[in-house]
């Protein structure tokens, strides 16, 4: 003869299975996450590569104008707004400000000391010289999947907010566009 106490305890144990195998899925999903997306440290490193390899090369060919500068902008990537030194880019849901100082020259480091002054707390603050000009990449990690991105050559720098795994293609993207600057 089956007792109360019996059915209900039977009852428990299949909800406590349940939820034990509901938690035992869970965690395998986030370490099946966490484990197939690219670290902060790995796509750091790979930003600042890429970052300072573009710096390196040629300039792109201006392909845009305004009254001040001549500038490259790649394919998708299209100007919002413009005031006085600055562009507003877009590209798709992705937006990016670009700032440029007619005041300074080749090797200056003014807009990269205003930068840092803005914030301190940098996870990657990294300089290169390149045939007598400046540049720099700062990488400040937000969240778990998002980063504020910098980089600048000379009197120009250009930001955005990224997704971690994006930082590598966006610094050498933007390390492009601000090679490109030229004052008129």
């Amino acid at each position: 003869m089956i007792e109360k106490d019996d059915i209900f305890s039977s009852r428990e144990e299949n909800s406590m299975k349940k939820i034990s195998i509901a938690a035992l899925l869970m965690i395998c999903s986030v370490l099946f996450l966490s484990a197939c997306s690219a670290s902060f440290q790995e796509e750091q490193k790979a930003a600042k590569k890429a970052a300072e390899t573009a710096f390196t090369q040629k300039p792109k060919d201006a392909n845009n104008e305004n009254e001040e500068i001549d500038y490259y902008l790649p394919f998708g990537v299209e100007v919002e707004e413009e005031s006085p030194n600055n562009l507003i880019l877009k590209n798709g849901s992705k937006t990016y400000i670009l700032f440029y100082n007619q005041n300074e020259g080749k090797g200056s480091k003014v807009v990269y000391k205003s930068a840092k002054l803005q914030n301190e707390s940098y996870e990657v603050d990294e300089t290169f010289q390149y045939d007598g000009r400046f540049g720099f990449i700062l990488i400040k990690k937000l969240d778990d999947d998002r980063s504020e991105l910098i980089v600048g050559a000379d009197g120009v720098k250009i930001t955005t907010e990224t997704k971690t795994s994006s930082l590598k293609a966006d610094a050498s993207m933007m390390i492009d566009i601000v090679n490109s600057v030229r004052m008129k």
